[in-house]
């Protein structure tokens, strides 16, 4: 059966709703880290974090958005509290390196996720992918190094802060896949939020107090001469989960290949609207280096495919034998 127009109205909108939460979050934490001069990424993904804790919990208990999933041990508790201290630091090192670098730049580097993927994939399970599938991971490497080299905003502790926060994004992935391998500990996307961002909530406070010293009366005094501070704190974290609830929302509409071709595509609209809006200065190596890393990152998504393919392919020839 073909879907209903209203089903594709529904899904394009979820995909509009996706892309706009996703680009609006980058472009605001970029503009209050940078251009508005709120220099506090640790209390901004402090804000971040309580957001999604309190909307998580509201969308799965009171809105019934999926079924309720507890954490059945201790050991399960401290997996997720693992999950939810490197979902915390990809978060931080992504917001600290928009204080120093264009958007446009942190896309970049961001694409290259697959990279740190692929490596920790094979460090923590040993698993292989086909040649084909490290080959294509060369020009995604390749174009961050062009496009570093091209940077006209280049700044180093920026650079190290946006890779390592990619770099954490990635093993996230992959222990998510390795920690929570049972299906009695399998959780959904939306359940795991709400159990991870207490936990994040938790280091953040702490992390934040010490380091951001008087963060709390220093927004206090700046909402008081100009209150669009504490409205564009609140939207800007109501919006971060948002793209994790749209994220969820998504794939579960159309499928988690869909969403990452989506996401090449998300990441090259977000570099040309932060261009427009922010002028930042761009070079042609810089933007030659971005293309490069997607089209290796559109290349690499394509021989994933092509592998489970072939994967599946085999498997189903090898029951038929064993008949």
């Amino acid at each position: 059966m073909k879907p209903s127009i209203s089903g594709k109205l529904f899904t394009v909108g979820l995909v509009s709703a996706w892309y706009a939460s996703n680009i609006g979050v980058l472009l605001l934490n970029k503009y209050l880290l940078s251009n508005y001069g709120f220099r506090y990424p640790i209390f901004l993904t402090l804000c971040h974090m309580m957001a999604c804790s309190i909307l998580s919990y509201i969308a799965i208990s009171w809105l019934k958005m999926v079924p309720m999933q507890t954490v059945r041990s201790r050991v399960q508790f401290v997996k997720i509290s693992s999950l939810g201290l490197i979902f915390c630091l990809s978060v931080v090192g992504g917001n600290i390196s928009l204080r120093y670098l264009p958007v446009s730049f942190n896309q970049a580097v961001g694409a290259t996720t697959p990279f740190f993927t692929a490596v920790f994939a094979y460090m923590m399970t040993l698993r292989r992918e086909g040649w084909l599938t490290y080959i294509t991971l060369i020009p995604v490497v390749t174009g961050v190094i062009i496009a570093s080299g091209g940077e006209p905003s280049f700044h180093l502790f920026g650079f190290i802060m946006c890779i390592s926060a990619t770099a954490a994004r990635a093993l996230k992935t992959v222990l998510q896949g390795v920690l929570l391998s049972s299906e009695a500990e399998k959780l959904n996307s939306m359940n795991l939020l709400m159990y991870m961002a207490p936990v994040a909530v938790a280091f953040l406070l702490p992390a934040s107090i010490v380091m951001e010293q008087n963060v709390v009366g220093i927004t206090i005094a700046l909402a008081k001469d100009d209150p669009r501070i504490l409205w564009l704190l609140i939207f800007n974290s109501s919006m971060a989960y948002l793209v994790n609830l749209t994220n969820f929302l998504v794939t579960k509409h159309t499928s988690a290949l869909t969403l990452q071709v989506l996401g090449n595509a998300k990441g090259a609209v977000a570099v040309v609207i932060s261009i427009l809006i922010f002028r930042n200065p761009v070079s042609v190596t810089g933007m030659f280096g971005y293309s490069l890393t997607v089209i290796g990152v559109i290349l690499y998504s394509e021989a994933k495919k092509r592998g489970k393919i072939g994967i599946h392919a085999e498997q189903m020839l090898e029951l038929r034998l064993a008949k």
